[in-house]
């Protein structure tokens, strides 16, 4: 089969097979472009695989691509990779694999264009193109990829037990595709990665965050989540969101299925934003549920402080995942804490002071926490999430008109630790954080205006109060 498409006539591409004529060399653009080619998705990612020497050919690309133009090579792996402005090309030569059972680092040695086909990881990504320019756009599909991105199905080449034993990462690879793709895991593939689930301990914490991460960005990204409870994964990489599962029932009252809220959750937030970290927050915003839970005979199951509880699990979680503990942590960490208080602001009896708290709790991540706690209303009643709706656009409303008459979003006491100093000649101890935080206290609840000559007169008279002055 010849591919008659526009993006094989890719300058990039025939000079690449130009250059590979002139060295004798055979060589294909393989894996994810040529998939993404046949489902017109874009991809940047250029991978050619050269039968010979992929080092060799990157060399006299980029010489060809002249000034301007970057070389890598990475002579352990037998790879390199040119850049030039947008273009990013990655050449390695064509290989074959052995593996040992305690590594995922293959034995490579050279192979052929088969044997290369042969170790890939799914039927979609193993099909290839050739460069030549006699042979110029001919497909070589040895497994009916093309067959599979028709049905649909996510299927390895080769025995998938022997697949997923020599690179656990590939199950993860598996779930990923086909969260991004909206593909089914074919029956023996599915079936496989539950017998080989346990091989997941030998990868390292990094990789399986960055499958993670792909999935959390998946269109839907719940659909990656369910599969990797259904195969077995889950409990093993991430055995605090497994035990959200289940329903426990006493005197006849039940509780919803935790996890199965959390996937819907998750998946409302990824209709409106595409923020990792929010999906993330999304994904935890229930986490402390079992360890809160308890039955109360008058109210049935309750679950207090979850919120707080969840709150002080996220630095752990992220810590074990390998995800950064740095301000996207934290950014998680307060939506969890946060993710109840707008709920309590909707009866009409709340305070100004209330609202303001929250505003300034929050800070500029305000608007994506009312985004969580709009997705956070998953009931079957569509009565009840109208009505919960709506009161979160009044909640909104009311923090609109606070903030342009108080501006409290991220405000810092107009008298400042220095001059509350000067003012009272203290040197530096604890009551000037208290004096500060007295200040603070007093915009918030609306007991003086967010301006330097109330904060200071107030500061005067608390002073006077204290004998301070």
């Amino acid at each position: 089969m010849i591919v008659r498409d526009a993006k094989i006539e890719n300058p990039a591409l025939r000079m690449v097979g130009e250059e590979a004529d002139r060295l004798g060399l055979e060589c294909y653009v393989i894996g994810g472009w040529v998939r993404d080619l046949f489902l017109h998705r874009e991809s940047d990612d250029i991978d050619v695989v050269v039968v010979g020497s992929g080092i060799t050919l990157a060399e006299a690309v980029a010489k060809r691509l002249g000034k301007g133009a970057h070389l890598s090579v990475f002579k352990t792996y037998g790879t390199a990779q040119v850049k030039r402005g947008e273009l990013e090309l990655e050449f390695v030569g064509a290989r074959k694999e052995s593996y040992r059972h305690d590594s995922r680092n293959p034995i490579v040695e050279d192979g052929t264009l088969q044997e290369d086909q042969d170790r890939r990881d799914f039927t979609i990504n193993a099909m290839a193109i050739c460069l030549n320019q006699n042979r110029y756009g001919e497909l070589l599909d040895p497994f009916d990829g093309m067959g599979d991105l028709e049905r649909c199905i996510i299927r390895t080449p080769l025995d998938p037990d022997v697949t997923f034993d020599d690179d656990p990462l590939r199950m993860l690879r598996a779930i990923r595709f086909a969260t991004q793709l909206g593909f089914f895991l074919d029956e023996e593939t599915f079936d496989s990665i539950g017998r080989n689930a346990s091989r997941i301990e030998i990868i390292t914490q990094e990789r399986i965050a960055e499958e993670l991460n792909k999935i959390m960005l998946s269109r839907r990204p719940s659909e990656g989540w369910l599969l990797l409870d259904k195969t077995g994964l889950l409990k093993l990489i991430f055995p605090e969101l497994a035990a959200l599962k289940g329903v426990e029932v006493k005197d006849g009252r039940g509780h919803k299925d935790v996890f199965l809220h959390t996937l819907k959750v998750l998946d409302n937030v990824a209709l409106t934003s595409d923020n990792l970290w929010l999906r993330w927050a999304a994904l935890l915003h229930d986490i402390g549920k079992p360890k809160s839970k308890a039955w109360d005979p008058q109210s049935g199951w309750t679950f207090r402080n979850h919120n707080y509880i969840g709150a002080k699990m996220v630095p752990r979680i992220f810590a074990k995942l390998k995800l950064p503990l740095n301000d996207k942590m934290e950014y998680v960490r307060k939506m969890v804490d946060l993710h109840m208080r707008p709920i309590n602001l909707i009866e009409d009896t709340v305070t100004d002071s209330a609202v303001r708290r929250l505003l300034f709790e929050a800070g500029d991540d305000i608007d994506d926490l009312m985004l969580l706690c709009d997705a956070d209303i998953t009931s079957r009643n569509e009565e009840k999430k109208a009505r919960f709706h709506r009161n979160y656009q009044l909640v909104r409303q009311k923090m609109v008109e606070l903030e342009e008459r108080d501006r409290i979003r991220n405000f810092q006491p107009p008298v400042k630790g220095d001059e509350i100093m000067e003012l009272l000649h203290l040197e530096p101890c604890s009551t000037v954080g208290e004096l500060k935080s007295a200040i603070k206290d007093a915009i918030l609840d609306g007991i003086i205006p967010n301006e330097y000559e109330a904060a200071k007169a107030y500061l005067m008279r608390l002073a006077h109060e204290q004998g301070l002055c």
